[in-house]
C-alpha cells in the first residue's frame, strides 16, 4: 500500500513538471512567434517608409524637373532685349550706334524723372549747337554720336541734378546724304537713314538704265587728304550671284553708273543727225 501510494505521488509530481515545462515551452513559442510577426510587421513599416522616401524623393526630383524645364521655356519665351539688339546691330553695322550728328538731324534729350530738363524733337541747326534748359551757352554736337551728346548733357547737369540720367536718342537722321548720278532712272542726292549697299543704291535711283553699264560702276570716296578713292563694283557679278554685295555707302560717297556701248552709238548717232542737219543747213544757205 506504501509503495502504490509512493508511486502515485511520483506520478504526479512527474506529471506536474511535465505539465510545467509544456507550459513554458508554448509560452516560448508564442513570445517567438510574436517576436517574428513583429519583426516581419516591422520589416514591413521600414519598407513602406523606404517606398514612402523614394516616392517623395522621385515627386521632388519631378518637380525639380518640372521647375527645371518651366525655367528652360521661360528663358526661351523671355525678351532678352539686349540679346535682340546684340542680333540686329551687327545686320545694320553699327550705322546708328556710330552715327555722327549734324545739320537736319532731329534728336531727343531725355533727363530721367526731370521732365523740365528734357526736350524733345531738337533740330541740329547748321552751327551745329543746340540749346538745353539751364545751358545758355548751348552744346556743340556736330560730329559727336548721340552716347558721346549724352555724355556732354550729363556734366552740365551734374550741377543742378544729382546724379542725372541722360539718354540721347536719334529720332530722325537728315544730315548723311550721297549721290547717285549717271545711267540711272533717277538721279540725285538722296538721304541715308540707314545702312545701304551700291545694288540698294543704285535700285533706290531707279536702275540701272538699258545705257548704262552694270560693270564698271565706280564709287567715289573722299579720303581724309581730300583725295577721292575710287571703288570698282561689278552689280552684273553681284545680281547674278558670282560677287557678294559688300561694298556698303558711307556719308558723302557717290556713285557713278557708266554709259555702255549702247551708250556710245547713241551719242554717235545723235552727232551724226547733228552734222547731217548742219550740212543740210549750209547746202541751203550757200
Amino acid at each position: 500500500m506504501k509503495k502504490l501510494l509512493t508511486q502515485t505521488l511520483v506520478l504526479a509530481i512527474a506529471l506536474g513538471i511535465s505539465i510545467s515545462t509544456f507550459a513554458q515551452s508554448t509560452n516560448n513559442g508564442t513570445r517567438q512567434r510574436r517576436t517574428a510577426a513583429d519583426g516581419t510587421q516591422q520589416d514591413a513599416d521600414n519598407t513602406v517608409a523606404a517606398a514612402d522616401k523614394t516616392t517623395d524623393a522621385n515627386a521632388g526630383k519631378g518637380k525639380d524637373n518640372k521647375t527645371a524645364e518651366v525655367t528652360a521655356d521661360g528663358k526661351t519665351n523671355r525678351v532678352d532685349d539686349s540679346s535682340e539688339e546684340a542680333a540686329i546691330v551687327p545686320y545694320y553695322n553699327n550705322f546708328f550706334m556710330n552715327y555722327r550728328l549734324g545739320p537736319e538731324d532731329v534728336i531727343s534729350v531725355n533727363v530721367f524723372n526731370q521732365d523740365r530738363y528734357s526736350k524733345q524733337g531738337v533740330k541740329i541747326p547748321p552751327s551745329g549747337r543746340i540749346y538745353l534748359a539751364l545751358i545758355p551757352d548751348g552744346i556743340f554736337v556736330n560730329g559727336k554720336t548721340p552716347d558721346q551728346v549724352a555724355e556732354l548733357v550729363k556734366k552740365r547737369y551734374d550741377e543742378f541734378i544729382i546724379t542725372p540720367q541722360v539718354s540721347v536718342s536719334l529720332d530722325q537722321a537728315g544730315s548723311y546724304r550721297y549721290s547717285v548720278v549717271g545711267d540711272v532712272a533717277q538721279p540725285g542726292i538722296r538721304l541715308m537713314t540707314r545702312r545701304l549697299s551700291v545694288s540698294e543704291a543704285v535700285a533706290e535711283a531707279g536702275g540701272v538704265l538699258q545705257t548704262g553699264n552694270r560693270r564698271r560702276i565706280v564709287v567715289l570716296r573722299r579720303q581724309q587728304d581730300g583725295t577721292l578713292k575710287p571703288i570698282p563694283v561689278n552689280l552684273s557679278a553681284i545680281y547674278k550671284g558670282q560677287s557678294p554685295d559688300s561694298v556698303y555707302l558711307v556719308p558723302g560717297d557717290q556713285v557713278i553708273v557708266p554709259g555702255n556701248k549702247l551708250k556710245k552709238l547713241q551719242t554717235i548717232m545723235s552727232f551724226t543727225q547733228v552734222l547731217t542737219f548742219a550740212n543740210l543747213f549750209r547746202g541751203g544757205i550757200f
